[in-house]
């Protein structure tokens, strides 16, 4: 990674200064109680670091899409309770603003080590990037670190716009950390390096394919996007989710990619989701026609786990079936017990955050991943080879 992180910071960039940290603590809430913490407890390493080194804490962060004002259920309260549970021996004080004289006077509290501001969504000009509201968040620190990985790709006034009004501007160390093993999967991965990409859709994933197919082994194709390429096949795909306008799209693909693209070689079908009893495994090209496929079938799982655990490097995006209703976890399930495997074998594995990083936090396997990234949307923008904003404004090393 060419950009400046923290450890490249001196000592006189950091001791005594207020370091303004942009994290992702959009967490998931219910009755005003964060339901999931990892991504609290993935920016923990970065706060630490930097207390550590003498600094003032100053975290700015989203949740949730209110628009562009205070909406109470959106307010990051809940979130500074959690990050005091998970940070016992820290004073943490939380501020009801952002770009205030009240939020700006906290800042200078020689009594608060860790100061966490109210959503940066609740500001108007957030979203639109607006330059006069970065120069007012820059009050707020000495430095600036973005440690927001999940919001890297979205250029917002917190995580693009202020890096320019406020430096140094560096990466923290999970910032650092996924792109360090997204950035050398991509350019220089061990092989055989194989990519499994699932989910409802084919348009949502067309660039990732382009740009991995010239650089893996194997891409493997699951989900209901497959069904899209059963019908480029001229199967029947029965009342399977079926993207039309993309079926000379997925021809085109399988005329390229015919050695490398792995579809499955049968589905898990039934009547509906909401009869699962009737949940049945049939050959690709035998897909009933008032059915549909709701996961990719025993023998894709099992050829499919095959091929992982032979691999080097494995990247994962997306899930395989409707996995939060059984059975159509099985397929899902399959991948991310062949990734702990590989992962024991000693090959390095990277889950691409979003549906795919909750079901393996689901099914108790984060810890026997190499990597499970924090941002769906921004590890699929940084597969696809587009340039994340949030990460282009930081320093660069000299």
């Amino acid at each position: 990674m060419n950009k400046r992180t923290i450890r490249d910071l001196t000592d006189a960039e950091v001791r005594g200064k207020r370091a303004l940290v942009r994290v992702d603590f959009n967490v998931p809430l219910d009755a005003g109680r964060v339901t999931d913490d990892t991504r609290i407890r993935a920016a923990l390493p970065t706060i630490q670091a930097l207390l550590d080194r003498g600094a003032r804490v100053v975290l700015l962060s989203h949740l949730g899409r209110p628009k562009g004002k205070p909406e109470p259920k959106y307010s990051l309260g809940p979130v500074a309770k959690r990050l005091g549970e998970l940070m016992p021996k820290q004073h943490i004080i939380f501020v009801e603003s952002t770009d205030t004289d009240e939020a700006i006077k906290a800042s200078h509290d020689p009594n608060a080590h860790v100061i966490l501001l109210e959503n940066t969504r609740f500001l108007g000009g957030e979203e639109k990037n607006d330059e006069r509201l970065a120069r007012g968040l820059a009050e707020l620190g000495d430095l600036y670190v973005n440690d927001a990985f999940g919001s890297a790709h979205r250029a917002h006034a917190s995580t693009e716009g202020i890096a320019h009004c406020l430096k140094p501007a560096v990466a923290g160390l999970l910032m650092q950390k996924e792109l360090d093993y997204l950035g050398r999967a991509l350019e220089n991965p061990q092989r055989p390096f194989v990519a499994v990409l699932g989910g409802a859709k084919i348009s949502g994933k067309i660039d990732v394919i382009e740009q991995l197919l010239p650089k893996v082994d194997q891409l493997i194709v699951g989900g209901a996007m497959a069904c899209t390429f059963f019908k480029a096949m001229g199967f029947e795909t029965g009342k399977s989710l079926v993207e039309s306008d993309r079926v000379d799209m997925a021809k085109d693909l399988l005329a390229r990619g015919t050695k490398k693209l792995q579809l499955p070689t049968d589905a898990t079908v039934a009547t509906s989701l909401d009869a699962p009893q009737s949940a049945h495994a049939v050959a690709r090209d035998a897909i009933p026609a008032g059915e549909s496929m709701f996961d990719i079938g025993p023998k894709s799982a099992s050829q499919f786990a095959s091929m992982i655990t032979a691999a080097k490097t494995v990247i994962w995006n997306g899930p395989m079936g409707v996995f939060e209703t059984k059975p159509f976890d099985a397929g899902t399930r399959a991948i991310a017990d062949a990734m702990a495997r590989a992962t024991n074998q000693g090959a390095t594995t990277i889950v691409g955050g979003g549906d795919s990083a909750a079901a393996v936090a689901e099914m108790g396997l984060e810890g026997a991943m190499s990597h499970v990234s924090t941002g769906g949307g921004a590890s699929l923008e940084f597969l696809e080879g587009k340039t994340l904003p949030g990460v282009a404004a930081l320093d660069d090393k000299p």
